[in-house]
């Protein structure tokens, strides 16, 4: 079975830093795609990030594009998040995501199986 875990989150004031990480369990951290999501309530889930192990490629959402860097560790099969010059904006419930399934969109949430709990992040101004 595969399973998630966030952790990370917490508050910050804009421009600060923080890291998020994804443990991963049942499956190692580079047997698929993964991506990393945030949520504010009455809000859809928007894509942040994504990486392709097998090519190492990478790619963003424009809001957090230059900001944000998603990474693998295979040793600790952890993904990390590192954010820098947060702002306001950044605050939600951040999710990681693995394992596609269809043929969608990367930033669309129907297209990925597995998904940790969250880990919340506050940017105060």
């Amino acid at each position: 079975q595969v399973r998630l875990l966030e952790s990370g989150g917490g508050s910050v004031q804009a421009g600060g830093a923080l890291r998020l990480s994804c443990t991963v369990s049942g499956v190692t951290v580079n047997a698929d795609q993964l991506a990393w999501f945030r949520q504010v309530p009455g809000n859809e889930r928007e894509g942040v990030a994504i990486i392709y192990p097998i090519s190492d490629n990478t790619h963003y959402a424009n809001s957090v594009l230059g900001r944000f860097t998603i990474s693998l560790d295979v040793s600790k099969n952890t993904a990390y998040l590192q954010m820098s010059g947060l702002k306001p904006e950044d605050s939600a419930m951040y999710y990681c995501a693995t394992t596609r399934r269809g043929d969608g969109h990367w930033d669309a949430p129907s297209t990925w199986l597995n998904w940790g709990q969250g880990t919340q992040v506050t940017v105060s101004s």
